[in-house]
């Protein structure tokens, strides 16, 4: 029997970005979209990414600009987010 883990497990090096909905939600996504949420302060969004990531705050990025919460597999393109101005969220 061959175990898997959660995608989560083994993602350290993906990227989690957080941020604000259009209604003032906080959002935590991964850039791939295995796994998010919708929170209602900024803290919450951040200890679920860094629980989520296997604790790795370098590789969560807060953007400045509004992200809607999709599991649809859709995460934003990549020249969109780099013309977003970034920070480091913890």
């Amino acid at each position: 029997m061959k175990l898997v883990e959660h995608p989560s497990c083994s993602a350290a090096s993906s990227i989690v970005f957080i941020g604000q909905n259009s209604r003032g939600n906080w959002v935590a996504q991964e850039q791939n979209g295995l796994y998010g949420g919708l929170f209602v302060n900024r803290a919450q969004a951040v200890k679920y990414a860094l629980f989520e990531n296997g604790h790795h705050p370098e590789t969560i990025v807060e953007l400045s600009r509004e992200i809607e919460l999709d599991m649809g597999g859709k995460v934003p393109s990549a020249h969109r987010i780099q013309a977003a101005s970034t920070q480091r969220a913890a």
